[in-house]
């Protein structure tokens, strides 16, 4: 029994072992993300002057690590092509799973830092943060890299991103599971439930990781004897000058002159905003558009929804991809967005069906395009390779430079949101009604009714009016990204023929 698993195991398609990666990632980093503030306040009793100092200092270090990490793994990468400096692409794949390998176990442990008091709140709460968004980093820029190394075609990458989505979509039911073990007042099940899932995902990793070195490893063999074979056979080219290696400022200079990249981290700006904005806001439009006219299971049922549709929408989104390009189905999920905004506008708040679908529906698109979003950073590697005629592919640098300039979206999403609602109803979500020790019960009712229906209806312009403006700014920039169609089967040939086709020169017989 035990030598067919191994089997079954050793057999599996390439596509499903990567994809499984992204499951070890999100049984983990889901559950993070809905319980780690709130067990340092509620848990931990963290101060709010802590608290701040944290977020700020894991702001500034979040948005610098991506491009960081990614200049250290791929800076060996960006020196101008030269006969005889080659790097395989079975060494450069080996080389992201050696890294996965380390920091997927090692992000598995930082997890478990967040769920044991072991320092003053405060301390805890900034290195925790810090040393897990690095160790996530490291993982998801590799991750992602070798979606960019592993395949060139556009029908091979989707198969590879349909295989994360439907991992990231069984990962997500460690939220639903968690449900049954949280418990502020006694956290051991908690603790052990976390404990069971981070063991979970440093095996996961480390069986990944092993069973596509070994395939890896056995191509490189293959690949070095053949070189081995040949070696006396090149011509030896000794006025061949020393490769140029390339500064941060001059890649910084090459990615300033990339047009399509310009544009597409202008639209992914946007994008990550608007998918901050709708995880920052949804339970405050659930609580004054919905909360009085649905139930409470009602309400539970559209943010697990929210979750999981996403990862299982995308499955389709990938068939789409295959059939019309990924240009073309981001295209048209931003027309939807724009459409389904116009019509809510023109329905009223007082819809409540159409208010629910839209609620949950924008959420799901709008992550679901996200999600898609990776691939268009694949066929920008392509270009960058092409037109600086780089001798590898730096494609955890270059999603780790796309990062460094959309992640601000992240900080912008709470930021704009509440300055747009206080600036509308002068509702202020911070405020805890300082005066109400000294005002009388009545006047604080009348107060808390006169300003519902403001509140109300500022909430409804802040739901459809944000999307109906991302919309408009992403299919602006998205209609001057000219890389698809005939330019990204231009580009295609020409990595393809760049990375397969340096046949070596053979002196004549």
């Amino acid at each position: 029994m035990g030598l067919r698993l191994l089997a079954c195991l050793f057999n599996l398609p390439t596509a499903v072992i990567y994809g499984s990666l992204s499951l070890f990632v999100s049984i983990l980093h889901n559950v993070f993300l809905l319980y780690y503030v709130d067990t340092f306040v509620s848990v931990y009793k963290i101060d709010k002057l802590s608290f701040w100092i944290g977020e700020t200092v894991f702001l500034i270090w979040n948005s610098l690590n991506d491009p960081l990490f990614g200049w250290l793994s791929d800076r060996v990468f960006l020196s101008t092509q030269q006969p005889g400096a080659e790097i395989s692409s079975p060494e450069v794949v080996l080389k992201r799973l050696r890294a996965l390998s380390h920091n997927g176990p090692l992000f598995a442990v930082s997890f478990l830092a967040f769920w044991v008091a072991w320092a003053h709140p405060g301390l805890q709460f900034l290195l925790c943060l810090c040393m897990y968004d690095s160790f996530l980093t490291m993982v998801d820029l590799h991750h992602n890299a070798l979606l960019a190394d592993l395949a060139v075609s556009a029908k091979d990458r989707t198969s590879l991103n349909f295989y994360c989505s439907l991992f990231s979509a069984i990962g997500s039911l460690s939220v639903f599971m968690s449900y049954a073990v949280w418990n502020k007042e006694n956290f051991f099940y908690f603790r052990i439930f976390c404990v069971m899932l981070a063991l979970c995902s440093i095996v996961g990793f480390t069986l990944s990781t092993q069973l596509l070195r070994q395939r890896f490893e056995a191509d490189g063999k293959a690949k070095w004897d053949q070189e081995s074979t040949l070696k006396e056979l090149y011509i030896e080219k000794l006025s061949v000058p020393q490769e140029k290696r390339i500064t941060l400022a001059e890649y910084l200079q090459q990615l300033s002159r990339h047009r399509n990249f310009l544009w597409f981290v202008c639209m992914n700006l946007v994008q990550v905003f608007h998918c901050h904005f709708n995880s920052n806001f949804f339970p405050l439009f659930l609580e004054h558009l919905l909360s009085d006219q649905i139930s409470v299971s009602t309400g539970s049922f559209l943010l697990g929804v929210s979750y999981i549709a996403p990862h299982l929408n995308n499955l389709y989104f990938l068939s789409l991809c295959r059939r019309c390009g990924v240009y073309a189905v981001v295209r048209g999920l931003f027309f939807l967005k724009l459409a389904l905004s116009v019509v809510m506008l023109l329905a009223g708040p007082d819809q409540v069906y159409l208010l629910c679908i839209f609620i949950a529906s924008n959420r799901v698109f709008t992550e679901g395009t996200c999600k898609l979003l990776n691939l268009v950073v694949t066929d920008l590697v392509d270009e960058d390779l092409v037109l600086n005629r780089r001798k590898q592919a730096a494609s955890a640098l270059l999603f780790g430079m796309v990062a460094l300039v959309t992640k601000p979206g992240q900080t912008f999403a709470p930021l704009i949101g509440t300055w747009l609602l206080c600036a509308y109803t002068g509702y202020d979500i911070f405020q805890r009604n300082p005066l109400s020790n000294v005002v009388s019960a009545q006047p604080k009712l009348e107060s808390a009714a006169a300003l519902e229906p403001t509140l109300r209806q500022g909430c409804f312009y802040l739901l459809v009016f944000v999307p109906i403006t991302c919309a408009l700014l992403q299919l602006l920039s998205w209609s001057q990204f000219s890389l698809h169609g005939k330019r990204l089967r231009m580009v295609k040939a020409q990595r393809q023929s760049l990375t397969q086709g340096r046949a070596p020169e053979v002196k004549m017989i």
